[in-house]
């Protein structure tokens, strides 16, 4: 079911005691339309790329946009904790049930750098993972880098859903 989608992803640490300087989220085919939300002290970066095919929205068929997000520039200490926020349209293309995943980067000072980009394969979970992706369930918070959530009309819990 096609519907307007707004995220948030959470980053609750650094990269094993720096801050958190840069963060890269890689936005998943069947998202299209992302604005992200700026972000005051941080640099803000849409990288744009084509789509895998053609989606309408709104009628107007849509070949590319963003799929890469950047903010980069801040300084979120390992002690911190702070909200991305970024806004979505989900196609009908995707799935009832299907897990959404959008990979992170964070980017520290020293090279340091935590990669939250592992996608669960068939017969897996997140807990099988040692760094997952951001997905749009909940994670312990021991296990977490990074999570993710969102609100939309068809979305509930970590799966999209018919209303």
């Amino acid at each position: 079911m096609a519907s307007a989608y707004k995220a948030v992803l959470r980053v609750p640490h650094g990269c094993e005691g720096t801050p958190t300087n840069t963060v890269r989220v890689q936005v998943p085919e069947g998202v299209i339309a992302v604005k992200p939300q700026p972000k005051a002290g941080w640099k803000l970066e849409k990288i744009k790329a084509a789509y895998a095919k053609s989606y309408d929205y709104y009628g107007k068929p849509t070949n590319d946009g963003v799929k890469e997000i950047v903010w980069s520039g801040g300084n979120l200490g390992d002690d911190e904790y702070d909200e991305f926020v970024f806004r979505g349209y989900l196609t009908p293309d995707l799935k009832v049930g299907e897990t959404l995943y959008f990979p992170v980067v964070q980017e520290c000072p020293e090279g340091k750098v935590e990669r939250w980009i592992e996608i669960p394969a068939a017969g897996q979970s997140d807990d099988d993972l040692e760094m997952p992706a951001a997905g749009k369930g909940h994670r312990p918070m021991s296990k977490m880098g990074t999570s993710f959530t969102g609100t939309s009309g068809t979305v509930k819990s970590s799966k999209v859903r018919q209303k």
